[in-house]
């Protein structure tokens, strides 16, 4: 189905116009949607998988889901963070597949664990940061994005994740202690 509005015109048009425009159908309202995202999301996917190619491919499935479920977005608080739910939901699907979220040890195993890594971030760019966090392991990787970045808490993290609060906490202390260690050695390079 196409609509009369030529890419121009689907670029000038407000988010709900855009979204109204997809939902029926309409391939230049797709692909501006598409555009104005999906450089927003690329990260959002790449942080919890490590892998560009990966990231890429799910990208892709999550704009799938994304323009399948666009009607069931009511318009309550912003469309970015729904859409963006969509991607993490997306990368939590491809993780759970591969195995990618077991967890091991419960918190009382985890030694040498330091909650103070802020001040060691200081010290290193975003850049330096962000290929720090995709490098993690699986695990930490996708508990310390949930709850750092995405802002979900332990309870949260467990029922996406079929794990318990206490799994999610030391995976969260693990991935800080394995960041500091990392930023430790950038530190004496």
């Amino acid at each position: 189905m196409r609509n009369d509005l030529s890419d121009s015109t689907v670029t000038g048009t407000s988010e709900q116009k855009l979204i109204d425009l997809c939902i029926k159908g309409d391939r230049a309202a797709q692909r501006v949607l598409y555009d104005q995202l999906a450089s927003r999301m690329f990260p959002v996917c790449i942080r919890y998988v490590g892998d560009r190619s990966v990231a890429q491919d799910i990208l892709q499935e999550g704009f799938i889901t994304l323009f399948s479920k666009l009607d069931s977005y009511k318009g309550n608080g912003s469309f970015e963070g729904w859409a963006r739910k969509i991607f993490v939901n997306t990368a939590l699907m491809y993780l759970r597949k591969k195995d990618a979220l077991k967890m091991s040890d419960e918190l009382e195993n985890a030694r040498g664990l330091s909650t103070d890594i802020a001040s060691q971030m200081q010290n290193i760019g975003y850049k330096e940061l962000m290929k720090l966090i995709t490098a993690l392991p699986p695990g930490f990787r996708t508990v310390f994005n949930m709850y750092v970045v995405e802002g979900y808490s332990h309870k949260e993290i467990a029922d996406m994740l079929n794990i318990t609060e206490t799994t999610s906490r030391t995976q969260l202390s693990r991935a800080r202690v394995w960041l500091q260690s990392k930023i430790k050695e950038q530190e004496n390079v």
